[in-house]
């Protein structure tokens, strides 16, 4: 069974013929608002999110969908390339003269492949703390930004066996038929709220859905990110979780 991933966007093969396609090419866009019974602040940049879909292809921006240090996620069926910066990190630790091996800016260009069966449980009932699985919910539709949108529930349970049910509706229309920037949904997701603790919670809507609106420079990665090796990828996260530790002495 899989592990919760965070649903924005966690971290990730071309099946070919394996793989149905959608043909869907456009822009999804959703409205970001505070839901739950504790306000919060939604910052304005945030406010907004989008998606650029072409087919099993995927690109986004969107903080909601980033997050932390990701600045930019594409999408090409099963694999995940994420444009992450380390920097603001990096500048802060060498200020208080920790030594990195790395002597970069920090902006690194992350690569991850997977395996289909990395997410063929998940619409297995799995109740391990720690553990998730999808209910696709059979008859269940509502109109959101003109498309049908299909009912989904997310179950995760927490060490004490409680399930922790998060409502999705989604469209099996729109994107990969394995969507890995959603944890392995079965399409694209319109409508999601997703837990912020502390009574606060966050949901995102599907508000207009532009057909045709994309071309392939919109899936181009920006410039200026460096690629490391495995073996020096492994190197920084240790150094930077020594230097996180020493900080917290």
């Amino acid at each position: 069974m899989k592990k919760i991933f965070a649903l924005a966007a966690t971290a990730l093969i071309c099946m070919g013929g394996l793989m149905a396609q959608n043909t869907f090419k456009g822009v999804v866009k959703y409205k970001v608002e505070s839901t739950g019974q504790v306000a919060m602040t939604i910052p304005e940049e945030a406010a907004k999110a989008e998606i650029k879909v072409s087919g099993n292809d995927m690109y986004t921006k969107s903080p909601i969908f980033c997050g932390g240090l990701t600045e930019c996620v594409l999408i090409q069926n099963l694999t995940q390339t994420s444009c992450m910066n380390y920097g603001p990190y990096l500048s802060y630790f060498r200020s208080q003269d920790f030594e990195f091996t790395y002597q970069g800016d920090g902006k690194l260009l992350l690569k991850h492949t997977y395996e289909a069966s990395d997410f063929d449980s998940v619409d297995i009932v799995d109740t391990e703390a720690g553990h998730f699985y999808y209910e696709y919910v059979a008859g269940e539709t509502k109109e959101i930004a003109g498309m049908t949108a299909k009912k989904l529930i997310r179950h995760a349970y927490d060490d004490d066996g409680v399930d922790h049910p998060m409502e999705m509706w989604y469209s099996d229309e729109i994107g990969p038929k394995i969507n890995i920037l959603f944890s392995g949904i079965k399409g694209m997701p319109l409508e999601c709220t997703m837990d912020a603790g502390e009574g606060k919670a966050i949901t995102y809507t599907a508000i207009e859905i532009v057909k045709g609106k994309v071309k392939e420079a919109d899936f181009l990665l920006p410039d200026g990110y460096q690629v490391l090796s495995e073996e020096e990828l492994d190197t920084l996260g240790e150094e930077l979780k020594e230097a996180f530790e020493l900080m917290q002495e």
